[in-house]
């Protein structure tokens, strides 16, 4: 029997998860959030990185 799981694709991510998406380092991904190039938001007690933030650098839309 196969399970399938139904993962919703991802709005945000943490610091850890963005470094391991984009391959960047975290000194990288802070840097990036200090220059502007990269837009993240206090919830609670985290630090997240919208997806859209994540592509649009990636892919030099930024």
């Amino acid at each position: 029997m196969q399970t399938e799981e139904h993962n919703p694709p991802k709005i945000a991510y943490s610091i850890k998860e963005a470094c391991k998406a984009s391959s960047l380092g975290r000194t990288t991904i802070y840097s990036h959030i200090a220059a502007g190039r990269l837009v993240a938001r206090r919830i609670g007690g985290r630090t997240v990185i919208p997806a859209e933030s994540l592509r649009a650098l990636i892919t030099g839309e930024v």
